[in-house]
């Protein structure tokens, strides 16, 4: 077992299997695109572990506390190392984390988008470390997001 899936197992956290879109809808796209020693990988929201999209749903600051965006994106980075594994076969291809952009499901005057984006970005720290889990990012506000997700990252990765 791959040094990253034996810290994730250490946690009891698990990846889910591909996204199980709401009925009717088509996701034409691919999840992670591979180029070089690059991975680009789409738009990811929250997971439950059988692949369906996770509740709560609504704006942060709103419907939701701030906790709960952060644990949000602590699923939606379990997304993201689901949609890699698939992609990848091994998550220690992961040399490193480049760059990050979270968009938070923002209610009117809501700006602690970046306390919701850090749900991510400390688990890919503890996961990966300071070097190669270090990555930029942005953590921005958006009026709305698809199916009422309160948060979508997407992301880019060097391979080894």
């Amino acid at each position: 077992m791959a040094d990253i899936e034996k810290k994730l197992l250490s946690l009891g956290l698990v990846l889910p299997p591909p996204v199980k879109p709401p009925a009717g809808v088509l996701l034409p796209f691919q999840f992670v695109r591979i180029v070089g020693d690059r991975a680009y990988i789409s738009g990811h929201g929250p997971q439950n572990p059988d692949g369906s999209i996770a509740a709560p749903f609504g704006k942060v600051g709103r419907d939701l506390t701030v906790e709960q965006g952060y644990a949000a994106a602590r699923l939606t980075a379990l997304s993201i190392l689901g949609s890699l594994k698939r992609a990848l076969g091994d998550l220690d291809r992961v040399v490193r984390w480049c760059r990050v952009f979270g968009m938070v499901n923002s209610a009117a005057g809501f700006s602690l988008q970046p306390a919701v984006i850090n749900g991510f970005s400390d688990l890919i720290l503890e996961l990966y470390g300071s070097e190669a889990g270090g990555h930029a990012r942005s953590a921005v506000g958006m009026a709305e997001l698809p199916f009422n997700i309160p948060v979508e990252i997407e992301a880019e990765v060097q391979l080894a």
